[in-house]
């Protein structure tokens, strides 16, 4: 046993996730990742475990490895997630869209179930689940992976009020555009449409150039190590200044310029 906070993070075989993971180590955590594919012993400051987010039994089983070693879990952060390169809702198939959202959204439902009733037994806890900006705008071309992250706001916020009496807080923490492997490991489209060739071409020649400029995963791991540690955290981080902006605009610009804005920047028709 350790005396030490107890965090999970999921994901952090690279990118944000293990930037998060060692971040959190250097705070002061006793940190376990997760990654489906485990990683090479040694690599990390934090210790691996195996974990498929889409399986039930291999949830409960990382969970219940935790605390025998540690006997306790004191922070979640739900990282694991992956999406589909810029195409048509229409142009993925029922099969694809649904493995989209078995990781990104479902991932983290199993996750949660299997840590609150131990953070309820402590009377403390806290999950951090990792959003994203296209939770809270439009994202035409990537319109399954900002579903499951508009479902991710919805859950978290409701979430949140049924488990503060309980002493557990959920948190969202809201990236813009990272620098990972994130977009390389995209799945592409499985049923492409010839008719969206054109604005699909836009969309990721649009998506090309942002990364340019894309923050480090470091400044989603900083956001989220402050929401671990505020001792009343908010609800919702963002982390970067393109998310600020971003969250900023779509809460008090009127919602026809927000439209005309996003279209112009996609090169979309009026």
């Amino acid at each position: 046993m350790t005396n030490q906070k107890v965090v999970l993070v999921t994901g952090a075989s690279s990118g944000i996730g293990e930037a998060t993971a060692e971040r959190l180590a250097k705070a002061g955590y006793k940190v376990y990742g997760t990654s489906r594919r485990g990683t090479q012993a040694g690599k990390q400051s934090f210790d691996m475990i195996a974990l498929d987010v889409t399986s039930d039994e291999s949830v409960v089983a990382a969970v219940r490895e935790v605390m025998r070693l540690e006997g306790r879990i004191d922070l979640l952060v739900n990282n694991a997630g992956f999406s589909v390169a810029p195409g048509g809702a229409e142009e993925s198939s029922m099969e694809q869209a649904q493995s989209i959202f078995d990781v990104n959204l479902f991932g983290a439902i199993r996750m949660t179930k299997a840590v609150l009733p131990l953070m309820r037994q402590q009377r403390s806890g806290r999950i951090i689940n990792i959003s994203s900006v296209l939770g809270i705008i439009p994202a035409p071309f990537s319109a399954l992976y900002a579903s499951s992250k508009h479902a991710i706001e919805g859950y978290s916020e409701s979430l949140d009020h049924e488990v503060r009496g309980s002493g557990i807080r959920v948190v969202l923490v809201e990236p813009a555009y990272t620098r990972t492997g994130f977009d390389t490991n995209a799945l592409v489209a499985d049923q492409k449409n010839d008719h969206y060739a054109p604005a699909r071409a836009n969309a990721e020649a649009v998506f090309r150039a942002v990364m340019t400029t894309a923050d480090s995963p470091d400044v989603v791991a900083d956001a989220v190590v402050t929401a671990a540690t505020a001792a009343t955290p908010r609800l919702r981080y963002t982390a970067g200044s393109m998310a600020r902006k971003v969250s900023l605009l779509r809460r008090f610009v009127p919602a026809s310029a927000f439209d005309k804005s996003l279209r112009k920047q996609l090169q979309m028709p009026a």
